[in-house]
């Protein structure tokens, strides 16, 4: 039964995916194919990672129960988790032909590189970080590894996703000002970002009411 269950959530987590991928790659100004991939997969992570943070929230809000763990947040991260790592592939491969250069620079008139100290270095550093999260939570998206971390320091270790959220968000920003994006996708990011916000600020508000009592 649950098997079965979670195999509806995936058929529809892949065609939900799929219309996303559709309507970012269709909308965005451009015809680099490379580019318009990077942010559709970028845009769609996004939203499925706002979607896992805000099933918490809309439950409390709903008052009903909110476990540690539940199938359809832990599949939605899947999803996400998946989708952003096709996002940073595609990605280092937009901007230049070799992936080290997007963290550091060649020094004029020396044989040697440095890291990174201007915008495009620190986008690239907090979206690494971000992948680097995405990959721990996608590791630990599964029954063994609750069983071998226990509840508590499972719970702890998928609160990662708030600092992931944090980080894109910078890494989002960042590159909003050096690709001088149109007014619409600034808008289009402005909103998928908020949104989970709204739902933190209102699960948030509702559990403290619910403390006071």
């Amino acid at each position: 039964m649950r098997l079965q269950k979670r195999s509806k959530h995936h058929t529809l987590l892949l065609i939900v995916s799929a219309l996303l991928l559709t309507v970012f790659y269709l909308s965005v100004p451009g015809n680099n194919p490379k580019y318009l991939w990077s942010m559709a997969t970028g845009y769609t992570s996004i939203i499925l990672l706002g979607m896992t943070l805000a099933i918490g929230p809309f439950n409390i809000i709903m008052k009903n129960m909110n476990p540690v763990s539940s199938d359809i947040r832990r599949d939605i991260g899947i999803w996400c988790g998946v989708i952003g790592v096709a996002h940073v592939i595609i990605g280092i491969q937009v901007h230049m032909g070799n992936i080290f250069l997007y963290f550091v620079k060649s020094v004029e008139g020396a044989d040697k590189y440095q890291l990174r100290s201007d915008l495009f270095g620190s986008a690239n550093y907090t979206g690494a970080i971000a992948t680097i999260i995405l990959l721990i939570l996608l590791a630990l998206s599964n029954d063994l590894s609750l069983r071998l971390l226990k509840p508590r320091l499972w719970k702890n270790l998928q609160r990662l996703s708030y600092a992931s959220f944090i980080l894109i968000l910078a890494h989002g920003i960042m590159y909003q000002i050096i690709e001088e994006r149109t007014k619409i996708i600034i808008a289009i990011f402005a909103l998928i970002m908020i949104l989970p916000v709204i739902f933190q600020l209102g699960g948030i508000s509702r559990f403290k009411k619910y403390k006071s009592r």
